[in-house]
């Protein structure tokens, strides 16, 4: 055996094991439980991908795609879409400082929760930065309002991406800096929490102002890139959950003195969800390695998983409750917290027909290329 099939071989161990402890730790409290900073601290989870020189695990996304994977499938609320996702994410991409530093540590500790006002949505590209800073005689000053930042309104320290003279830069302030004000927004699905930020004349520290490690734009975008693949993990999660709760249910369920799962229309279904959940699987796979392996084309396979991963989940959790006859429609049953948290991962970092429109303009600039050449050849 080479030395890659080991290192696989052991990768892969190491990967059975966070799964099996995040599948054990999260499936005790049932759907919509939400599980608390120190405890996914204690995991070892925030601090996956910190630096192991400042107390994480040195590890990569592609682990943290598994307890976001393992999150989804328990419908489990938690601040690993603030802090790990585009916390952790956006200061991995700035010039290591002594803020910067200490910032990280605090996090993979489970000492601070971080929230990143970075906007949500993704429409025929990137959305404008929402924030700037004005100079004045008292010093910078900050402005700007993002909506539907993930864990806003329980974060300890904010990371705001802002404009300064032109230069995108990120600001980093506790939450509860003078000027900064947080409010509470209502979503469907109730296991996340997500707030409105505002900043009005916000004081900017000299050493709270950080700088990109290399070209901001590209930076901005691979944080945006990697926030949709993490939303893909979660409905891959949450799709499967909804597969084995369904094939479970119609192998137990009877009607007319037979199992459900007997009936022709039902193993249809079934066979569907199955179709679409291995599709996903296949995608995402793609999509984590390369996010992970800081791939430049990392954008078309996240656009990919995210656009489809997400569109088959709420199909995945909308028959599940049909299938589920009566009972599916009731409280007791969770489903309906499936289908809220699918719909909602479906708008998030991008609607799927944004992430096709970035696809299909990718391979028409191609088709386009290939007609011309075809023509003068």
């Amino acid at each position: 055996m080479n030395e890659t099939a080991v290192a696989g071989t052991e990768f892969a161990e190491i990967h059975d094991e966070v799964r099996a402890v995040a599948r054990d730790l999260l499936g005790r409290s049932g759907p919509g439980a939400r599980i608390a900073p120190n405890v996914l601290a204690a995991q070892g989870w925030l601090g996956l991908e910190v630096p192991e020189a400042l107390d994480g695990a040195g590890a990569s996304f592609a682990e943290t795609a598994i307890v976001l994977e393992e999150l989804g499938r328990a419908v489990t609320g938690s601040a690993c879409l603030g802090t790990v996702v585009l916390g952790v994410g956006t200061l991995g991409e700035l010039v290591a400082s002594p803020g910067r530093d200490a910032l990280l540590r605090a996090v993979a500790s489970g000492d601070t929760v971080v929230a990143s006002a970075l906007p949500a949505d993704l429409d025929d590209g990137l959305a404008p930065t929402p924030f700037h800073i004005e100079r004045s005689a008292d010093g910078p000053r900050l402005y700007g309002r993002a909506e539907f930042v993930p864990d806003a309104c329980s974060a300890d320290h904010v990371l705001f991406p802002a404009s300064d003279a032109g230069v995108p830069v990120i600001v980093s302030v506790a939450a509860d800096a003078t000027g900064l004000s947080r409010t509470a927004q209502e979503v469907l699905d109730e296991t996340r929490e997500f707030g409105t930020v505002t900043a009005d004349g916000l004081a900017v520290p000299r050493d709270s102002l950080w700088s990109f490690a290399g070209d901001p734009a590209a930076a901005r975008a691979r944080i945006h890139d990697r926030a949709a693949v993490a939303i893909a993990c979660d409905s891959l999660g949450l799709g499967e959950a909804m597969l084995a709760a369904t094939v479970a249910y119609a192998g137990a369920r009877e009607q007319f003195g037979r199992p459900i799962g007997s009936f022709q229309a039902v193993k249809h279904a079934c066979a569907d969800m199955l179709a679409q959940v291995t599709m996903a699987r296949r995608l995402v796979t793609a999509a984590v390695g390369q996010i992970a392996a800081n791939d430049p084309d990392a954008w078309a396979a996240a656009a990919m998983a995210k656009s489809y991963t997400c569109t088959a989940a709420v199909h995945i959790a909308g028959k599940a409750m049909q299938l589920h006859g009566g009972f599916g429609y009731t409280w007791e049953s969770g489903i309906h917290r499936y289908l809220e948290r699918a719909t909602l991962n479906r708008a998030l970092f991008g609607a799927p027909a944004a992430h096709r429109r970035r696809l299909s303009a990718r391979y028409a600039g191609g088709a386009a290329e290939f007609d011309r050449a075809r023509r003068t050849s």
